[in-house]
């Protein structure tokens, strides 16, 4: 990557963080693993003065990020975009809601990703895995909530070898963190992360993405 970076980080509320809707720099990046990226590559890249974007929003699904997809994310004109989405679509489809009667999931990520490439070819695509845990509100129906957060999983993954971007596993980052403490220390309701499971995305997306393809260093 040549010249200042710009990196956009979008998703729902795991990513968003309780971010600030200003420009008020102490805030402007909410308290996720967004936020976590962002000081220590801001630091590292200090020469350079990279800027960083949270476009992340509480109770987004794929086809809310499509929605704004020219707003948040082609105007600002990013070398790099990050993506954590899938928890959202999941629970509404698991509660029922009318919004969760059609899984528009892969068909709207595709629209995402496709128009991306479409008007910013040369942008980096980093694709996170959604993730979910056995307790709080997915171990009220285990079994289906895993199968079909497995399927989307999978999707993603496939959607990343489609795109050429970057694939951030990080389901069994969790599971395998749960061996250390309970799967509430780690997602306090099963799906959104303590202090200490932002840090762990935080440390799987430096791990993969500083030696991935998009040779960011």
């Amino acid at each position: 990557m040549t010249g200042k970076r710009v990196i956009l980080f979008q998703g729902d509320s795991i990513t968003d963080g309780a971010r600030g809707r200003n420009d008020d720099p102490n805030h402007i990046l909410g308290h996720s693993y967004a936020y976590i990226v962002g000081a220590r590559l801001g630091c590292e890249w200090a020469e350079q003065q990279p800027v960083f974007y949270n476009r992340g929003i509480s109770g987004n699904r794929v086809s809310d990020l499509y929605a704004r997809w020219n707003e948040d994310a082609i105007s600002l004109n990013p070398n790099l975009i990050s993506i954590l989405i899938g928890v959202n679509d999941a629970w509404r489809t698991m509660s029922g809601e009318p919004s969760g009667v059609t899984d528009r999931f892969e068909r709207a990520y595709r629209h995402v990703l496709e128009e991306t490439k479409e008007v910013l070819p040369n942008a980096g695509l980093v694709l996170c895995e959604p993730f979910i845990l056995n307790t709080g509100a997915p171990s009220r129906n285990w079994d289906a909530w895993s199968e079909l957060m497995t399927a989307y999983q999978q999707t993603v993954r496939e959607l990343a070898e489609q795109f050429g971007a970057v694939f951030v596993p990080l389901q069994k980052v969790f599971d395998e963190a749960c061996q250390r403490a309970d799967a509430s220390y780690w997602l306090w309701d099963g799906v959104h992360p303590t202090a200490a499971g932002h840090e762990l995305i935080a440390r799987q997306w430096l791990s993969v993405v500083l030696n991935s393809k998009l040779a960011i260093s």
